[in-house]
């Protein structure tokens, strides 16, 4: 079981700070039911907005936690016998809905060394509040939607920027990510007249770099019909972890 995140063959290997991060998600508390390819745990300790969650791994590993209260709503202490197919059918039934899941990308450790070792060129740098007055004209060009997919704010906890002809054209922003974990998130954003000309694989890269140097592992999520920022993490040289899921915020109680 404790094995269970990194124990595949092809499965590229992570940090241990990423590992425990999803162990602890995952596999605090009781566990219902388990198998080699899944893994259902009881935990009365979730937030409300994740009082259920999946996630699937690479690998072909899926693991499931959710509170006592969801489970008993699903009729899970009732089933003997569990499966992805028959969980999620479980849930259907008592009308728990799930949001929609991300892809979640991390640098495997050979790519990390990679990027720590490389400069990084370009007209590119940190952001700060002293950048306001650019990093709004950069909001304005950007479409609601975007901002809305992106969330890449000025005041989050690093933010970096390229430039073009004194420009802000792209711009990554991360923030510390779970509670007491040393995982950074980031969002992306790239202006739709200066795309494909690898701004945002560069911002990308240098807000990572600066993560680990801060002492956080940074964490890439989008979602799965989001090809493009998909490409971009994989250009990045991000490296696909698992699809994450939480409990819808619509769903019934």
């Amino acid at each position: 079981m404790t094995n269970q995140l990194n124990r595949a063959k092809n499965m590229p290997l992570f940090s241990q700070t990423i590992t425990d991060f999803w162990r602890a998600q995952f596999l605090n508390g009781d566990v219902l039911y388990s198998d080699e390819v899944f893994t259902v745990a009881i935990n009365p300790d979730l937030d409300e907005d994740c009082r259920v969650m999946v996630l699937e791994t690479t690998d072909g590993r899926v693991m499931a936690v959710l509170t006592p209260a969801m489970a008993d709503k699903a009729g899970l202490y009732q089933r003997q016998d569990l499966s992805e197919e028959i969980f999620r059918q479980m849930l259907n039934e008592a009308g728990v809905t799930l949001h929609g899941a991300d892809y979640v990308f991390y640098f495997s450790e050979a790519e990390k060394d990679v990027l720590l070792q490389e400069s990084l060129e370009g007209v590119l740098r940190r952001l700060t509040e002293q950048d306001d007055a650019v990093f709004s004209e950069f909001q304005s060009s950007a479409s609601e939607q975007d901002l809305d997919d992106a969330y890449v704010e000025l005041d989050h906890w690093a933010v970096f920027g390229s430039f073009e002809q004194n420009r802000l054209v792209s711009a990554a922003s991360m923030y510390p990510w779970g509670y007491n974990a040393q995982i950074a998130d980031l969002g992306v954003l790239t202006l739709t007249t200066f795309r494909g000309k690898g701004h945002a694989r560069k911002v990308v890269r240098s807000i990572c770099k600066y993560a680990y140097d801060q002492g956080y592992e940074p964490q890439y999520r989008c979602q799965l019909d989001n090809q493009a920022s998909t490409a971009l993490a994989k250009a990045a040289g991000l490296t696909l972890f698992g699809k994450w899921d939480v409990i819808s915020p619509d769903s019934t109680d």
